[in-house]
């Protein structure tokens, strides 16, 4: 099994756990700010231990820097937008969309990281978008409901963010950056980003040991999730890492479905199998 290969597996299984936590998270009302700053100071531990390991400091030279902000920015934004949309969504639909985020990377890959597009790709892309579709028809309180389609919608831009985030990362690689410099500048988003969000929206705000115990769980998980995939990112192609990791809303949708969140019933079936094979194939078309 390749490094790349082997980083993008455990990047997938801890984020089908991940999305299961902001899942059960966002289905009370609670800070969302408070537990984005939460996730990010444990992130910011993390990393810290990882320098202590490695015996050596963060380089904030112009380029982990700049490549690390807009990241950062865009990480934060993907992941707080996706809190909200789950409040309202199923997590079979909502982390279907985000995960799909593969067609935006594959794009993006081929436009601004010369990675090929050949027609296997092409098939995947149009299998992922009809794994949306499938999921969106069968769910008819989600079609007739303005609240759920503007949710759907923030589904949708926190994927193109998530779709956006790899592609800088990889081209951070390619210039050059450190790996692990742009995961602690990342997580420092998470920690300012969480209280900007708090502050701007949900004035009070109080940090409780509950709250704490989440951002703890999902900041290792977010940890988990961020170092594995840029750690593939570092020996495979952008195009190829992204679809296999965003194969965790397989494991998402069935944690959800053993916890007795949701039911599967035939559609979603048939639609979580045609999301993975686009997946699938966009993997193969190398």
């Amino acid at each position: 099994m390749s490094n790349a290969l082997f980083f993008a597996l455990i990047s997938l299984t801890a984020a089908g756990c991940l999305d299961v936590t902001f899942k059960r998270y966002s289905r009370k009302t609670r800070s969302r700010g408070m537990y984005v700053f939460a996730c990010g100071l444990t992130w910011c531990a993390v990393q810290a231990v990882v320098f202590q390991i490695d015996g050596r400091a963060p380089v904030f030279d112009s380029t982990n820097v700049t490549y690390g902000l807009i990241a950062g920015i865009l990480v934060v934004a993907a992941n707080v937008i996706l809190i909200e949309a789950l409040t309202h969504l199923d997590i079979s639909l909502g982390a279907t969309i985000y995960r799909l985020n593969t067609i935006g990377v594959v794009i993006l890959s081929f436009l601004f990281l010369s990675e090929d597009m050949g027609v296997l790709k092409l098939l995947g892309v149009g299998l992922g978008v009809f794994s949306i579709l499938l999921l969106y028809g069968g769910a008819p309180h989600v079609a007739s409901s303005r609240v759920a389609k503007l949710f759907i919608g923030a589904a949708i831009v926190a994927s193109l963010c998530r779709a956006i985030f790899g592609v800088v990362s990889k081209s951070a690689l390619q210039a050059g950056a450190d790996a692990d410099t742009l995961m602690l500048i990342a997580a420092l988003s998470w920690v300012v980003g969480g209280l900007l969000y708090a502050t701007v929206r949900e004035r009070p705000f109080r940090i409780t040991r509950q709250k704490a115990g989440y951002g703890l769980i999902s900041g290792l998980l977010l940890a988990t999730v961020a170092n594995a995939l840029i750690r593939a990112l570092e020996t495979g192609d952008a195009s190829v890492v992204a679809p296999i990791a965003n194969l965790s809303f397989i494991i998402a949708l069935l944690i959800s479905a053993a916890m007795g969140w949701e039911r599967i019933n035939s559609r979603k079936v048939a639609a979580m199998g045609l999301a993975a094979g686009s997946i699938l194939l966009l993997a193969q078309a190398v």
